[in-house]
């Protein structure tokens, strides 16, 4: 049975952007948003992470929480099952940060912030960027007023690895000007 952990590649690529107003301005320096009203930092199992990476030499970045299998199932699994919405990591949902205007997996994405939700498959995901990031991480949390701010979704494809990955692990693969976003987790990588 393939395990299927995490979405397929991401392609961010840069795209003609205009001047940006100092509220569209996004940096490297923008904190990850951690509420620890929710789940104090210090009781979490899983701890937050960010990357950096240049896309049309800007630099965007990504804010995750990393949850770790510990022996379980997760995604396909009863913690993430297929068909499910996932918030693409633990805790907050996945953020990114980006000063240009970005190709998310097809997606054509302003300047800003955004959330980043997944529905996992055993072949393909769906990837949702969402304009939405106030809320906490949990499905549940994903309301009615959360989905009318989707900025779209779309299918991308997953691909199995021989090693698995123990940390939900975000890096980033440079092209030239763009940047592919790879996720992986268990026996798959996206």
């Amino acid at each position: 049975m393939l395990l299927v952990s995490i979405l397929a590649t991401l392609s961010l690529a840069g795209a003609p952007s205009h001047a940006l107003t100092s509220t569209q301005a996004t940096t490297a320096d923008t904190p990850c948003d951690v509420r620890p009203e929710v789940v104090p930092v210090a009781e979490r199992q899983s701890p937050i992470d960010s990357l950096n990476f240049s896309v049309g030499g800007k630099t965007v970045k990504v804010c995750y929480g990393r949850p770790s299998a510990r022996g379980r199932t997760m995604i396909g699994g009863k913690n993430v099952p297929y068909g499910n919405l996932w918030r693409t990591g633990a805790n907050e949902p996945t953020m990114i940060h980006t000063p240009v205007a970005l190709t998310i997996a097809g997606l054509k994405v302003p300047p800003g912030t955004y959330s980043l939700y997944s529905v996992p498959g055993a072949s393909e995901w769906t990837i949702i960027v969402n304009r939405s990031t106030k809320q906490w991480g949990e499905e549940h949390g994903y309301t009615p007023e959360v989905k009318a701010q989707e900025i779209g979704r779309a299918t991308v494809k997953s691909e199995a690895m021989t090693s698995p990955i123990e940390t939900f692990t975000i890096r980033a693969e440079p092209s030239g000007d763009a940047a592919s976003l790879v996720l992986e987790w268990g026996k798959t990588r996206g």
